[in-house]
């Protein structure tokens, strides 16, 4: 029963983190699109509260529902696939880190534009590349995971 638990768990925040960070990417993506800071401002407020509430916790709970699995299934943690389903882990959070500080940033230039009625400067639109940048190794590397995860290939180090 603790097996059945865990995995349910386990595959609760992979479905959290790739359906939050697939919904934030399309929504921060349309807001942009529009060029209106106040739709950029609502939409980023939105994302940065998801991103906090949904991806965080699932950040937290994935490791650690992931290690309890591993614990009761025998698997050890230099196996080939769970070794690597770590390192691409740690690699997305490298690029989930700053995307969290950019949409962060990005609402609060939109905000101020809101307030001043001005345009949108360069550095929002440069911000924004960066973020958009960011998404696509963190994306590839949450959907390697979680092929690891069911496919549990045999892999060597």
């Amino acid at each position: 029963m603790f097996e059945e638990i865990l995995r349910w768990l386990h595959v609760i925040g992979a479905c959290v983190l790739l359906g939050t960070g697939a919904g934030i990417a399309f929504f921060m993506l349309m807001a942009h699109l529009s060029r209106d800071a106040r739709i950029i401002a609502h939409t980023a407020g939105v994302v940065v509260i998801a991103d906090m509430v949904f991806t965080t916790s699932a950040v937290v709970v994935q490791p650690i529902t992931g290690w309890f699995l591993a614990r009761e299934l025998g698997w050890e943690m230099r196996e080939g696939w769970v070794a690597l389903s770590l390192a691409l882990y740690v690699f997305t959070g490298v690029f989930w880190l700053p995307v969290v500080w950019i949409q962060a940033k990005l609402r609060n230039i939109a905000r101020v534009c809101v307030e001043q009625r001005t345009e949108l400067p360069q550095r929002y639109f440069k911000l924004f590349r960066i973020w958009f940048a960011c998404g696509f190794p963190a994306f590839a590397a949450v959907l390697t995971i979680l092929w690891l995860m069911l496919a549990r290939p045999l892999i060597v180090f």
